[in-house]
């Protein structure tokens, strides 16, 4: 029988070996990306459904969403990783640029200018960050949970101290979990914009008090239920980090095909 220790250590020797494989980094990161685009394109065409009448200016959400669907068609026909890194970071500044529309509430203390993090210039920027935070710390135990190492990734380029899978996997869930609790925190008035400061280097902060509301916040969303479209049933939002450590694992030992990613419906 194979102990857990030795499981892993098999597990993470075939990580090590993939992450030099191109075609196999290629396929993988179309997987994650595939994801990302759709989940991201979800959020918007979702708010569009429900909250038309409050949106200024939908008809350039409706051009964001067409931006996305074609590069969810393009996906596939990206020949190396680095063509998939530029049209991430196209879908990303296209799916940002609309971000501010879809705050409803207190717009003239809550707006992005542009996405910007290392400091984060701005208050929705700054809670962004913070959300991220708490989501790719949890991806990475969820990793770290079933063997993985958090630090050698696919789409992410591998860096000293950086979780590139980490940051891989999380791209599914930055926009379906991080976003949304940002935007609900704030259409909700549930965040305080005088608890926010400027920090000497220019960036901004929170006090410990919103810090609070969002972790508490966060929890509470990982208690909720989401449908799994791979295992065809409703999850905690908290154990879908874990469920897709798991299919990731899987993906890497040879029993499944392909890594399917969390694709919100």
């Amino acid at each position: 029988m194979q102990s857990p220790v030795s499981g892993n250590v098999l597990l993470r020797k075939q990580q090590y070996k993939y992450s030099d494989d191109g075609k196999f980094c290629l396929e993988t990161a179309q997987s994650v990306l595939l994801g990302k685009l759709n989940n991201s394109r979800t959020v918007i065409n979702r708010a569009l459904r429900d909250h038309e009448d409050k949106i200024s200016d939908s008809g350039k959400l409706k051009q964001v969403s067409d931006n996305l669907r074609r590069a969810i068609d393009n996906v596939f026909n990206a020949e190396n990783v680095d063509v998939l890194r530029g049209m991430e970071g196209d879908a990303a500044v296209s799916y940002f640029s609309v971000v501010n529309k879809l705050i409803l509430n207190h717009k003239e203390k809550f707006f992005m200018t542009g996405r910007n993090r290392r400091p984060p210039k701005d208050r929705v920027n700054c809670l962004l960050s913070f959300v991220y935070t708490l989501l790719v710390h949890d991806v990475s135990s969820a990793l770290e949970g079933v063997g993985l190492d958090p630090q050698v990734g696919f789409l992410h380029r591998d860096r000293p101290g950086r979780p590139s899978l980490a940051l891989d996997i999380m791209e599914e869930f930055r926009s379906v979990i991080a976003d949304r609790l940002v935007l609900t925190l704030i259409n909700l008035s549930q965040v305080d914009a005088d608890g926010f400061s400027e920090s000497p280097s220019g960036g901004m902060i929170m006090d410990d008090e919103n810090r609070k509301i969002v972790i508490d916040a966060y929890r509470k969303r990982k208690e909720e239920e989401i449908f799994h479209p791979f295992f065809k049933e409703n999850i905690h939002i908290g154990l879908l980090y874990h469920a897709q450590a798991l299919l990731f694992a899987r993906y890497i030992r040879g029993d499944i095909d392909a890594y399917p990613p969390f694709i919100w419906k």
